[in-house]
């Protein structure tokens, strides 16, 4: 599959509106049909300036997160929600998604920048076994409290996807 440049994309939805069919198109400028209706639609919906793409918008959290819960607990299409926000593709709303559930059903956001090393703690060599058993039971409350934040936060989705479904 080739990455369709501004022009080819102006040229494929002006192919269309003389009358080519998807098919057609989709040999045309090697692509697949699904990629084409989907191309068609955006610029339908939004115009062609949302063709125009000099750099990569960046999206913010919120703006993740209201679209993955459109997903996830409204159960609408993905290709829908992703025409509807202006993505170019619905593959972006789908890896976010997917690193959504990775994660625990936390959005985690990509770090930019130069990445630094992170600071290491080190274990203190000559730790005493009572000072060990205590940064032990730390972590080990640390842990229990994570563990028991995403259980309840899974219980929540869990119930507003049962909602949604009994509504229907």
């Amino acid at each position: 599959m080739s990455k369709l440049s501004y022009e080819d994309k102006i040229n494929l939805y002006n192919d269309k509106k003389s009358g080519l069919s998807i098919n057609s198109l989709s040999k045309k400028y090697e692509i697949r049909k699904s990629v084409v209706s989907y191309l068609l639609k955006l610029i339908d919906i939004h115009g062609f300036d949302i063709l125009r793409t000099n750099k990569n918008k960046v999206h913010l959290k919120h703006e993740k997160q209201e679209a993955i819960d459109r997903v996830l607990i409204n159960n609408e299409p993905i290709w829908a929600v992703a025409l509807d926000i202006g993505l170019l593709g619905d593959g972006m709303l789908r890896n976010w998604i997917s690193k959504y559930k990775e994660n625990g059903y936390n959005i985690v956001e990509r770090k930019r920048g130069r990445s630094t090393m992170p600071k290491v703690t080190k274990k203190k060599e000559n730790e005493t076994d009572k000072e060990k058993i205590k940064r032990l039971e730390e972590e080990n409350l640390y842990l229990k409290a994570e563990l028991d934040y995403s259980k309840k936060l899974r219980a929540v989705v869990q119930a507003r996807k049962n909602q949604q479904q009994k509504k229907k």
